[in-house]
């Protein structure tokens, strides 16, 4: 992929802007990784940058407001010409897009830049689900695959779900709502910790314990995945 930070990129209409998000970047990287290739496959030309980024959910969430935006500023004032070229922008953490699709408007309000970031930005799902003429890979089988909470509320969700059934994958659903584990919620001890297990018994750990073990388990939240992973011991693929 190209990278930016003071060097020249060839950007072709074809570009895109991969967010690697902290979760992925420093827990997953073979999901960033697995990610620019799904791109480059689709015709897709892939910009990242080598500074770290960081949406601020983690800081406003708390009530850190000045810093949160501080870390979004940082964000419009890297991506300031690709947004105002008009480049999608692609990210892996639901919960990091809404920020920019859904939130950073209220947070930056009267920002230009940041209704552009909103407009532009897309899950890696929704932009292939929706990018004239591409056919994802076949790949046949069974998947248990949990929507993020941001995806179902806010995001779209469904083209996840049309995405993997287009590969040819016999997709389930558990309406699970909300995987329990919720950002660090399910980490913390006493009523939170019993809460999140709760959530998950409710239906979503059940049916992936009950899956067959040649079904793939999907959820692109790295805290769903935390939570899946943790209370069965399954394999979770982003």
């Amino acid at each position: 992929p190209g990278t930016r930070d003071g060097r020249p990129v060839v950007q072709s209409p074809e570009a895109v802007v991969l967010f690697v998000d902290t979760f992925n970047d420093h827990f997953h990287p073979q999901v960033a990784q697995a990610a620019v290739q799904v791109l480059e496959q689709a015709g897709r030309e892939v910009l990242v940058t080598e500074r770290p980024w960081c949406c601020g959910r983690p800081l406003y969430d708390w009530g850190f407001l000045g810093q949160a935006k501080r870390l979004l500023g940082n964000v419009l004032r890297d991506l300031r010409p690709e947004i105002r070229s008009g480049v999608p922008i692609v990210g892996l953490e639901p919960s990091c897009v809404s920020v920019f699709s859904d939130e950073a408007p209220n947070l930056m309000h009267g920002h230009e830049d940041a209704e552009r970031l909103s407009a532009q930005t897309r899950t890696l799902t929704e932009f292939l689900a929706h990018l004239d003429g591409y056919e994802p890979p076949k790949i046949q089988g069974k998947a248990v695959l949990h929507g993020h909470c941001h995806q179902k509320s806010v995001l779209d969700f469904d083209a996840e779900v049309a995405l993997l059934r287009q590969a040819g994958l016999e997709v389930e659903t558990p309406e699970s709502g909300c995987c329990g584990m919720a950002g660090a919620f399910g980490f913390e001890r006493g009523d939170h910790y019993a809460v999140a297990m709760a959530a998950g018994e409710r239906n979503l750990l059940p049916a992936v314990r009950a899956a067959r073990p040649d079904t793939y388990v999907v959820a692109a939240g790295f805290s769903c995945r935390e939570q899946i992973e943790q209370g069965t011991r399954r394999d979770v693929l982003h």
